[in-house]
């Protein structure tokens, strides 16, 4: 998320703050063996469709100054909406029995900081889980006398409605490997359930890479954990060497992974992992890296730093929508710490003849909807 990569640099200066230096001084951790890098192949992208034109905002954003998004369909069909919030200090949920009706839909305060302690700043990238029928919320906290010191943490629901039931804290989710860590998603595959989140490395030669482990529950980790991606491209290194914000689709025999990377500018932006489904997914071997980022900073449309982004099944249960964020426009106001103006948009995602998600980067958000909505017909 934006302001995470603001990590302690105290000999900075504020044209440096500006660009948010990560962690120069974590303690050091357990050792966690590194994986090799991720092979990078090409992808056999599909051109875009033409579409029946019709009038758009580029720039309407479906929920303003909510960043991280992330959606679940839940089984009765309604959604839930959960996401940071500007002032980074509490955990609010919407619930809708459709997706555009969450842009009205009242916020609900779960949970909020406690004043001292790893949870008392920083509260980040939330995110909803259903599992084995009990519902979690995994998010990333810190220490405000010990600042950017994040790490994971639960809450779980007692109770069945996430609206109305009473959620506990479940302590802190503790990885190999004690660092800097944030961003934890959660998916389940031929009955395996597997956590992904962003972490440091032990040498702290970047800011964040992508880590798998599986779950022996949904409050533990595996201590065997692989690196699956680490930010050694060009374009997930500039400002700030990251990869964080990982989301997950399992389609047409793989698993997707998409993630963002870079400062959390403009030049944040999206790439793409994948693996077959088949493989052993904690083998760093198995996962594949596109070169080149999928998702980008398009000034056209007013879409500035997109990333962090959720996938979810629109109604008609068959249409994968990204929930994402992005500024619209380009100079900050201030810094990512204090500029709340990440704002949530969604679009519809296609998928090419050999099976890969197409993101249409030239394509508004609405142009993509029209364009699901003109293939439905």
């Amino acid at each position: 998320m934006d302001a995470k990569h603001n990590m302690d640099n105290r000999q900075s200066n504020v044209s440096v703050f500006r660009r948010l230096p990560l962690i120069c001084g974590l303690l050091a951790a357990l050792a966690l063996p590194l994986a090799q890098a991720v092979p990078v192949l090409e992808i056999n992208r599909a051109q875009p469709h033409s579409v029946t034109a019709r009038t758009f905002d580029a720039n309407a954003p479906f929920i303003e100054r909510r960043a991280d998004p992330w959606i679940i369909r839940d089984d009765d069909g309604s959604y839930y909406f959960i996401a940071s919030v500007p002032e980074f200090d509490r955990i609010e949920l919407r619930h809708a029995k459709t997706i555009d009706g969450l842009r009205q839909a009242t916020p609900k305060t779960l949970w909020h900081k406690h004043e001292t302690g790893p949870m008392s700043i920083d509260i980040w990238a939330p995110e909803l889980h259903k599992i084995d029928g009990r519902w979690y919320i995994y998010f990333a906290a810190s220490n405000k006398d010990v600042r950017f010191h994040n790490r994971m943490f639960v809450l779980g629901l007692e109770g069945d409605s996430p609206m109305t039931g009473q959620w506990q804290e479940l302590g802190k989710l503790q990885s190999a490997q004690d660092a800097f860590s944030l961003d934890a998603t959660s998916f389940n595959l031929k009955d395996e359930r597997y956590f992904i989140w962003a972490q440091q490395d032990k040498a702290k030669r970047y800011n964040t890479g992508l880590v798998i482990a599986k779950m022996l529950s949904p409050t533990q980790l595996s201590d065997n954990e692989t690196i699956i991606s680490e930010p050694l491209l060009d374009w997930e290194r500039l400002g700030f060497k990251v990869n964080e914000g990982a989301a997950v689709l399992v389609k047409n025999g793989k698993v997707f992974v998409t993630y963002s990377a870079s400062a959390t500018d403009d030049r944040y932006a999206m790439g793409l992992l994948w693996a077959d489904e088949n493989a052993d997914l904690l083998d760093p071997k198995s996962w594949h890296k596109s070169p080149s980022p999928i998702f980008t900073t398009e000034p056209s449309l007013n879409r500035f730093g997109p990333g962090h982004n959720s996938f979810v099944l629109a109604e008609d249960g068959k249409t994968e929508l990204m929930f994402y964020h992005a500024r619209n426009y380009l100079e900050l106001q201030g810094t990512p710490l204090t500029d709340g103006n990440r704002h949530t948009y969604y679009r519809a995602i296609r998928w090419s003849a050999d099976g890969f998600p197409v993101f249409d980067n030239q394509q508004s958000d609405s142009q993509t909807l029209n364009q699901q909505d003109t293939q439905s017909r």
